[in-house]
């Protein structure tokens, strides 16, 4: 089942009542108190609280959890800068945690390969499509993606893919402190991780432990590692905001919207179509599996 992402962006006070989520607002039309509004709480995937006066309670916070919902807060600049996740996921997560801590070096390093692989494969595709731009050679790129990536193809593939992706706007670079659509993409990037470090949970797996990402100071390095081949999804969707509404683009509600589509994006993984939630369950499905020892190879979705 694919669950609801929630974005609140106005005051509002959350509570829980009778495994739903109470939704009040203080605006009324002035007739009265404005009327709840409910939403049960096993089917709610994400929530993004992007409003100081914002007042959600533990019990709400505490049921939100136990379903394994991600719970996003935002800054002062309305940008993500939080993301709350259960401690546990999983029924045998003892035992998926030893797995996880226990894969060699080698097994990682493969994993890596397999995912900048994917990576560039699905840059590549989103790339030829959105602007027809020549992709010869990321495609050569892909198979001389040795194990661990030593020769850092990804840098080169990225340095090629942006350079052409918003090749009309004058002087875009990928940079998170970048111009437009920079903002957008900071945005999609911080939902995607949210999905990505969600899913990794419910496979009962550390999303703080990385197969290649290990910023000391990072507390998602693997859900950093496994949304690479995920971002190019996120890309296209940023590439058709733009070609709708203008590359000079703010963040307001009406793109905020559109952005929290991402969730539900259609993708192909193993040969079927699927909602990219879906798709990022079987994900990191695949990848407990790799470390169990039953498969060498991680299920990535293609665009």
């Amino acid at each position: 089942m694919i669950k609801k992402t929630l974005y609140f962006g106005n005051p509002a006070y959350l509570s829980l009542r009778l495994g739903q989520l109470v939704i009040r607002r203080p605006e009324t039309d002035g007739n009265g108190p404005p009327a709840d509004v409910t939403q049960p709480i096993e089917d709610i995937g994400v929530v993004i609280l992007d409003h100081p006066q914002i007042s959600i309670t533990s019990g709400a916070l505490e049921a939100l959890l136990e379903y394994n919902c991600a719970v996003i807060t935002c800054d002062k600049k309305r940008m993500p800068v939080g993301l709350l996740l259960p401690l546990y996921g999983n029924t045998t997560q003892n035992e998926r945690f030893r797995r996880q801590i226990e894969a060699s070096l080698p097994l990682r390093k493969q994993l890596w390969q397999q995912t900048i692989q994917a990576k560039i494969g699905n840059q590549a595709n989103i790339l030829a499509l959105c602007t027809q731009a020549e992709t010869q050679c990321m495609r050569a790129w892909v198979k001389e993606v040795r194990s661990g990536d030593p020769d850092n193809l990804e840098a080169r593939a990225a340095a090629y893919y942006w350079k052409n992706f918003f090749a009309d706007i004058d002087g875009f670079t990928r940079d998170p402190d970048g111009i437009p659509p920079n903002n957008l993409l900071n945005y999609g990037y911080a939902i995607l991780r949210a999905v990505i470090a969600r899913s990794l949970v419910a496979s009962g797996l550390l999303p703080t432990l990385g197969i290649h990402h290990h910023n000391r100071y990072n507390a998602y390095c693997l859900a950093d590692d496994i949304m690479e081949p995920y971002r190019p999804f996120v890309d296209r969707l940023v590439f058709n905001i733009c070609k709708d509404k203008g590359h000079d683009i703010e963040l307001d509600r009406s793109t905020k919207v559109q952005l929290l589509s991402i969730p539900t994006l259609e993708v192909k993984i193993g040969g079927k179509r699927s909602p990219l939630m879906i798709a990022a369950a079987q994900t990191t499905a695949s990848l407990y599996k790799c470390f169990s020892g039953e498969s060498r190879r991680i299920s990535y979705p293609e665009c």
